[in-house]
Formats: structure tokens, C-alpha cells, sequence
């Protein structure tokens, strides 16, 4: 626990120093929102029905960006090989990681939610504390296969292309169940749906978490 949290913390940190990357992560997640709103038009009905897939293919398309930063740095400064030989469990290593790329990837949904609220005029009619704890499920449900994968691809020169390739079909998903929630959330649940799908997020995101980590020493070293 204690090298978890070593690592999660020194992630942190460096990101903490690059405080522009994560405003440019989030001036592009807005960007893709003002698009995806171009793009349909002025059909208000239509921006209204879509603003959860909206919401989620914004995170999706960013995470790309951010999961491919989780070892810039070692890779950069040729640490890789010697953050592998240290005296840290591959699980410490995962889940630090992918615990720093939840937080920062529920922090550019809970910026772009104002944005899509803005955009494509729509209002919160169940709770918000499950509008939240929806953002939190698919973050983790991203953050874990995209940690292992961003593993499996630092070494590689095409590693920003390669990433959303391998991770995109794999957390399908996870977003279906992502969007249904939200949609239900902003449009209303007037059968209870909700938590069935939450349900099925969190069990989707128990699979990642724990394959993940199970894979990754075995990922780290090849």
C-alpha cells in the first residue's frame, strides 16, 4: 500500500508541475463538444437526446490523450527499465497509475459537464450525486485497461496511435453502460433503470481493475 501511494503521489506531482497539459485536456474535451454541436446543427431536440453519448465520446477521444502521458516521462528519460527493476510490486505500480488517471479523467468530466449543460440545453432530473458517482464508474472503467495498454504500448514510436486502437474496442462496453446512465440521469428514470446500469458499470469496472492488474506485470516486462 504504502509504494501505491508512493507512486500515485509522484504521479500526481508531475502532473501538479504540468498544470498546462491538463487545461489543454480540458480546452480539447470542450473543443470536441462545440464540434459535435456544430456538426448536428441547430436541431435543439436531437443535441438534447445525444448530450450523454456527447459527453462520453469527448471523455473517450481525451482519455487517448491522457492514458498515453502515464509513462511519457520514464520513457523520456529512459526510466522505464529502472522503474520495472525497483523495488515496487507491478501491482503498487498499476494501481498508482491508474488511480492517478481516474482522478484526472473524472476532473475533465466534471469541467466538461457545465459545458455540455451550456451547449445542448439540458437539466440534471435525478440526483446529481448520481450523475457523479456515474462519472467516477467510467473513469475507472477507462483508466484501468488504458493504464495497462499505455504500459504496453510506451516503448512502442507509434505509441500515440496504437493506444486508442488496442483500448477503444475494449471499454465498448463500459461506455454503452456509461451513456445509458447518464442519458436516464438528464432525461429522467421514471422505471428505475439507473441502478441496474450503474450495477453493471461497477461490475465491468471490478473486471478491469482486477484483470488489469493481474496482466500488468506480465505487460511491464515483455
Amino acid at each position: 500500500m504504502t509504494q501505491l501511494w508512493a507512486v500515485l503521489r509522484k504521479d500526481l506531482l508531475i502532473e501538479w508541475r504540468a498544470r498546462a497539459h491538463g487545461v489543454a485536456l480540458v480546452s480539447f474535451a470542450i473543443t470536441l463538444l462545440l464540434l459535435f454541436s456544430f456538426a448536428v446543427g441547430p436541431n435543439a431536440n436531437v443535441l438534447r437526446a445525444h448530450a450523454s453519448a456527447y459527453l462520453w465520446m469527448g471523455l473517450v477521444l481525451t482519455s487517448s490523450l491522457q492514458l498515453a502521458r502515464s509513462f511519457q516521462v520514464e520513457t523520456e528519460s529512459n526510466a522505464l527499465d529502472t522503474l520495472v527493476l525497483a523495488p515496487v510490486s507491478p501491482p503498487a505500480l498499476f494501481y498508482g497509475k491508474a488511480l492517478s488517471n481516474t482522478l484526472q479523467l473524472f476532473g475533465v468530466g466534471l469541467v466538461s459537464l457545465p459545458a455540455v449543460i451550456a451547449l445542448y440545453d439540458v437539466e440534471v432530473k435525478e440526483p446529481a450525486g448520481l450523475l457523479l458517482l456515474t462519472l467516477i464508474l467510467g473513469a475507472l472503467g477507462l483508466a484501468a485497461p488504458g493504464t495497462l495498454y499505455a504500459g504496453l504500448t510506451a516503448r512502442l514510436a507509434a505509441r500515440q496511435l496504437m493506444l486508442p486502437l488496442l483500448l477503444f474496442p475494449l471499454v465498448v462496453p463500459c461506455l454503452l453502460a456509461a451513456v445509458k446512465a447518464t442519458t436516464l440521469i438528464l432525461q429522467g428514470d421514471p422505471m428505475d433503470q439507473i441502478g441496474s446500469w450503474l450495477t453493471l458499470l461497477a461490475c465491468f469496472d471490478a473486471l478491469y481493475w482486477s484483470l488489469c492488474g493481474v496482466l500488468f506485470g506480465k505487460v511491464i516486462d515483455a
